[in-house]
């Protein structure tokens, strides 16, 4: 029902195209793109990330104080094509039972018959996303600093294509933020004398980022504090010796339920990704589950008995309710010292 304006700002969403359930969309606007410690207020990054959107119905009198212009006139600034008038709970329903499919969008005339056949070509000849390096596409060129004042320490983010909800989440806690880029060594991430490491969520499968797991896995060897979140938790566990898997469906909501293998607890928590660590591979490492989805059994997080390190698949900032799971960033702060 609400939250367009960071999911087509999600780096997560990079190359995709995507469909949204909820039948209304547009109906608060967009917001200006105000900027607090150069870090977007109401964005996930400086830009739309997906490919394409497909809604039901598209408000174009939006109202909301915040709104400066319609998400029509958005999508149009931005070159990013958006169609409505389709039955998008239906295509979840498809989506839900073939998982996801790569798609064309087309538009045809009221009295214009589409040629089906020929839309299959071609959406059949459209480049697998998940083949190429995506987190290349998304990450920073060269090292960001965000700085907080006053300042309770630095945190390294390893760039992946990081939420700006991550590095304000960091900042409010008074740490000076670093985003570099996803293939720095760990060499280059020492210069930067660091409390934590944060390995950030981002798009496309977690075997492709071959620099990035060889960092992590000698940060983790020096016992620096590291976070990985979502792309970032399965990029630490294959640092380790874990494996990795696509999911036919993906998590992509604002109510997956994480249940918390040492309390007991269930939080409701919001996700938005395609691959998961393989439960089985975990027993050959050193890494315990911290987290299940209660739902499919997947694991939401994994945690080292020796090592200051801690992974989760979802987004601890990105709270469905008041605050939620936002307590692992302080839980892991008090892991570096800060």
């Amino acid at each position: 029902m609400v939250g367009y304006t960071e999911a087509l700002t999600d780096p997560s969403y990079f190359g995709q195209i995507l469909t949204l359930t909820y039948p209304l969309v547009g109906n608060y606007g967009v917001p200006s793109w105000n900027k607090t410690l150069e870090v977007p207020k109401w964005f996930e990054s400086d830009g739309i990330k997906v490919r394409g959107l497909v809604v039901h119905s598209l408000c174009e009198t939006p109202s909301h104080w915040a709104s400066s212009r319609t998400l029509s006139d958005w999508l149009l600034e931005e070159n990013v094509p958006g169609i409505y008038g389709i039955d998008t709970r239906l295509l979840t329903k498809k989506l839900r039972e073939r998982g996801v499919m790569r798609g064309i969008l087309q538009v045809f005339e009221e009295d214009e018959e589409p040629q089906i056949d020929q839309l299959k070509e071609e959406a059949a000849e459209v480049p697998d996303p998940n083949v190429s390096n995506l987190v290349s596409a998304v990450s920073v060129s060269e090292p960001i600093t965000h700085l907080a004042k006053p300042e309770n320490g630095r945190a390294v983010v390893v760039d992946c294509g990081v939420k700006a909800g991550i590095v304000r989440a960091l900042l409010q806690r008074g740490l000076t933020v670093t985003r570099v880029p996803y293939d720095f060594s760990a060499e280059e991430i020492f210069e930067y004398k660091p409390n934590i490491v944060v390995v950030s969520n981002g798009p496309g499968d977690p075997i492709l980022c071959v620099p990035t797991i060889e960092s992590v896995r000698s940060l983790v060897e020096r016992n620096i504090p590291v976070l990985g979140i979502c792309l970032g938790n399965q990029i630490l566990s294959l640092s380790q010796g874990a494996t990795s898997y696509k999911l036919k469906y993906g998590h992509r909501s604002q109510n997956q339920p994480a249940l918390d293998m040492g309390t007991g607890r269930c939080y409701i928590t919001t996700q938005n990704h395609g691959f998961a660590i393989n439960l089985k591979s975990l027993e050959d490492t050193e890494l315990k589950v911290a987290f299940l989805n209660a739902n499919d059994k997947t694991v939401e997080g994994v945690r080292h008995p020796k090592r200051p390190c801690l992974g989760v698949q979802f987004h601890p900032e990105a709270s469905p309710g008041p605050c939620d799971t936002e307590f692992l960033f302080d839980q892991f702060l008090s892991l570096g010292g800060s």
